[in-house]
């Protein structure tokens, strides 16, 4: 029923997915997930885990990976504005240490896909937002990395507004820079 538009980003794994949205007087409906229309466009990943978190404005989570058990993860707002960040870990990659950025919204409807060997994080635009995502693998508490979000070897260009007041847990901020990230 509901085809996809997947855009390849500049680093390679990474895609920008536009489901198919049917609109009416009601409402609307769309497939967030397809895995016959995944197939058909080339993504043959399989997910094993649905999360899902709400955030506030200024929130900012990660950058975070799994080392052992790496995680794939489709992700999207469903209410609110995110702008979503990936940092390619991948040593054998031409794009190692690279990061790529998109505004996630309820109203734009985007997904993003991040493949297994990056490191994956967002910050928080509208006053809150609720965030779902997909996994490739499962969760494992004891496996968790990250790196400094604000780490300048790589650069994110964070959309910070003006006044903005970052909310970034303990443990976010403790994480060390790119130099010492994981190496998948």
């Amino acid at each position: 029923m509901g085809k996809i538009k997947v855009t390849p980003c500049d680093i390679k794994g990474l895609y920008v997915i536009e489901p198919t949205v049917f609109k009416d007087e009601r409402g609307y409906f769309m497939e967030t997930y397809n895995q016959n229309d995944f197939h058909e466009a080339g993504l043959d990943m399989v997910f094993v885990q649905d999360n899902q978190s709400m955030s506030v404005k200024g929130v900012l989570r990660g950058l975070h990976y799994q080392k052992q058990y790496p995680q794939g993860k489709l992700v999207r707002a469903v209410r609110g504005t995110v702008f979503d960040v990936a940092v390619d870990l991948r040593t054998g990659s031409e794009t190692y240490g690279k990061w790529f950025g998109v505004v996630l919204s309820a109203e734009n409807k985007k997904q993003f896909y991040i493949p297994e060997g990056f490191a994956h994080g967002f910050l928080v635009l509208s006053d809150e937002a609720e965030f779902a995502y997909k996994c490739t693998d499962f969760y494992h508490p004891g496996d968790e990395g990250g790196m400094a979000w604000n780490d300048p070897e790589i650069g994110v260009e964070w959309p910070i507004e003006e006044g903005m007041e970052l909310i970034i847990s303990e443990k976010d901020q403790k994480w060390g820079g790119f130099r010492d990230a994981f190496k998948f």
